[in-house]
């Protein structure tokens, strides 16, 4: 069966590439439009767009993701393949153009950003089962058997792809049993303690958070931290949810009225010193492994 690890430019995914080798390793890269955010290197944004075939100008991510990717690939010596679906710019909009973030209960942004890119990957590249490895770390049991739970009989998990992309009618769209699932480090019982020693040293640079700086798994506190460590980033998600409450009369869109908006998280909190070590990769989201 071929085998795929799916990157997302954090220390668990990278340790993978490093030592369960792939026939295919897929980064899926979360792009904006918003040129306030633009990466600010230009023979690197070149490359990165010439990588994904459409023009990059930043990601919502912390800039140094881009880094950690071409380091990796260096670094094992071996190729890694970049996708991206729509700008998060355009996945913000429905139908009617109101504008809407994805929220816990209806997390659109993962399927769509990351998951469903390399899903097409597999259709356009290799339309066979892929065992794809998980990095889920030996204390993660309990999320690895929740994604087992979706897997049939045979252990193949079934995603719809777009097959067909059409300009005056809808695209169309197919079910395929695409991947089994595999989790190394829990069958070899690396925690992260492992993984972090082991990246001690080497020439790979890594984010200080992966996942999308406005990222609504975060806590409170750590999106004040992360407002001023990467404020244009973060004023990306505090105008879209301005946008929002602006197309639904006053009213944040989601449900959950319980959680501050960005731009209450953004001025509150001003009596308080937040370090990074505050902070740790648990605080980080889903998206970062």
């Amino acid at each position: 069966m071929v085998t795929m690890n799916s990157l997302s430019g954090g220390k668990t995914s990278s340790y993978i590439a490093v030592h369960y080798p792939a026939d295919f390793n897929i980064f899926s890269l979360v792009r904006t439009t918003d040129k306030n955010c633009m990466f600010p290197d230009k023979k690197i944004r070149q490359m990165v767009s010439d990588r994904l075939g459409v023009e990059f100008i930043g990601t919502l991510e912390m800039n140094e993701i881009i880094y950690t990717m071409l380091d990796l690939e260096q670094f094992i010596g071996t190729k890694i393949d970049w996708v991206t679906g729509i700008p998060f710019d355009e996945l913000v909009l429905n139908a009617n153009g109101k504008t809407y973030l994805p929220q816990a209960n209806f997390r659109r942004c993962s399927s769509e950003l990351k998951v469903m890119p390399i899903a097409e990957f597999w259709y356009n590249n290799i339309k066979e089962p892929v065992e794809m490895r998980i990095g889920f770390r030996a204390n993660e049991v309990r999320r690895a058997k929740g994604m087992i739970a979706r897997t049939d009989e045979n252990g193949l998990q079934t995603e719809k792809i777009k097959i067909e992309k059409r300009e005056t009618k809808s695209d169309r769209w197919k079910d395929f049993k695409w991947r089994t699932l595999n989790f190394p480090l829990i069958t070899d019982n690396i925690y992260k303690d492992n993984i972090e020693s082991y990246w001690i040293d080497k020439p790979v640079r890594f984010a200080y958070m992966n996942n999308c700086v406005g990222c609504f798994h975060r806590n409170p506190l750590l999106l004040k931290h992360m407002s001023i460590k990467e404020e244009n980033k973060f004023d990306w998600f505090m105008k879209q949810e301005e946008k929002s409450i602006k197309d639904y009369n006053g009213r944040q869109w989601y449900p959950d009225k319980t959680q501050p908006t960005y731009k209450q998280i953004k001025n509150s909190l001003k009596q308080l010193d937040l370090f990074d070590e505050d902070f740790n990769e648990c605080d980080s989201g889903y998206c970062g492994l």
